[in-house]
């Protein structure tokens, strides 16, 4: 834990980047049988159909730029070794070879760390894995921008079919990388954190 505190709070030299990498898992497109209607005046709320169709699902393996707030993201049916290479083949391309230090930072799932991401690795040398704590999901960055992801294209999920749902995921990105802005973590606030923790543990004690 003190360990991404360092990533995250401290001050990069010129040649280092820090990513949280992570996958929002079974994205339905859920096509509604009838229309979502929109809300009216009188107080009369959003409608939406509670019959849907079920086409099939999508996993979204993203990246979160922890200084810069820009986020990479690919769309695929399946979620494996396979599908996270491509994620780390976007990240090599797209970042600049001055860069000589990739911090990634992800649970410890077999995805990430299994004999073809590891060959992988060993063949891009600039990327280095760091992986939270077992139960401590919220220490990855890229869980705050699922939650907005969710909050703004899919809390109420209505789209055509995977191709659609796929299409509004990476317009969302696009539109996102436009104003995108870090998400502001610092020492204190990982130190209050684990005050909680502490006194939780005491009092169970």
């Amino acid at each position: 834990m003190l360990q991404l505190c360092d990533l995250y709070t401290r001050a990069l030299m010129s040649h280092e980047r820090v990513l949280c990498l992570d996958e929002k898992t079974s994205l339905q497109p859920r096509t509604r049988t009838r229309q979502t209607l929109p809300a009216q005046p009188g107080g009369v709320p959003v409608r939406v159909e509670h019959e849907y169709q079920r086409k099939g699902a999508l996993n979204l393996l993203a990246a979160f730029d922890t200084r810069s707030g820009q986020v990479m993201g690919i769309c695929r049916r399946r979620k494996r070794q396979r599908e996270f290479i491509e994620l780390l083949d976007l990240i090599d391309r797209q970042t600049p070879c001055e860069v000589t230090t990739i911090h990634l930072i992800c649970d410890n799932v077999r995805m990430h760390h299994g004999r073809q991401v590891r060959t992988w690795l060993e063949q891009h040398p600039r990327f280095h894995m760091h992986f939270t704590p077992v139960h401590c999901s919220w220490m990855n960055q890229v869980e705050q921008w699922f939650s907005i992801l969710q909050r703004k294209r899919l809390q109420a999920p209505n789209f055509d079919d995977l191709h659609d749902l796929e299409a509004k995921i990476i317009r969302f990105i696009d539109q996102w990388n436009e104003t995108a802005h870090p998400f502001h973590w610092t020492a204190a606030s990982f130190n209050k954190v684990l005050d909680t923790v502490d006194d939780q543990l005491a009092a169970a004690a």
